[in-house]
């Protein structure tokens, strides 16, 4: 269970982290415009912090820790939050900047973004997956 708790704080200092950079890089740069920063710090507050949470909390009262898909969804899940997190941040830093960005350069930052919530989803389909595993014991 410890681990899980440790896990949920450093998502939640991370998230405090992109709150803080959001408000003071945009405020330094003038910036009052909508931007992807300002999604990094719920992303990685709700995926990271809350999630690992519940997870702690089912890993006290049963043998979560023992199924085989939940050790998987350890391993994805804690690379796409993470993954998708760096990811929003680009393009927010980008977008206050007011970057120009080429074409495949934007193309890149969106792709690997969506990669990034792409194992995040994965790995939260493995989450429910070994609850219902678990649940069926």
């Amino acid at each position: 269970m410890k681990k899980y708790l440790n896990l949920s704080l450093i998502y939640a200092i991370a998230a405090m982290a992109g709150g803080v950079f959001y408000r003071e890089f945009t405020k330094w740069n003038g910036y009052t415009g909508v931007t992807a920063l300002g999604k990094v710090h719920t992303h990685l507050f709700l995926l990271g912090m809350v999630l690992f949470l519940i997870v702690a909390l089912f890993a006290a009262h049963t043998d979560l820790k023992e199924e085989k898909l939940f050790r998987i969804f350890l391993k994805v899940y804690n690379i796409g939050v993470p993954l998708t997190a760096v990811m929003l941040a680009v393009r927010g830093i980008t977008q206050v900047l007011e970057t120009t960005l080429s074409t495949g350069a934007s193309a890149a930052i969106s792709g690997i973004a969506g990669i990034g919530h792409i194992l995040t989803g994965v790995g939260l389909i493995l989450f429910i997956l070994s609850l219902k595993k678990i649940a069926k014991n």
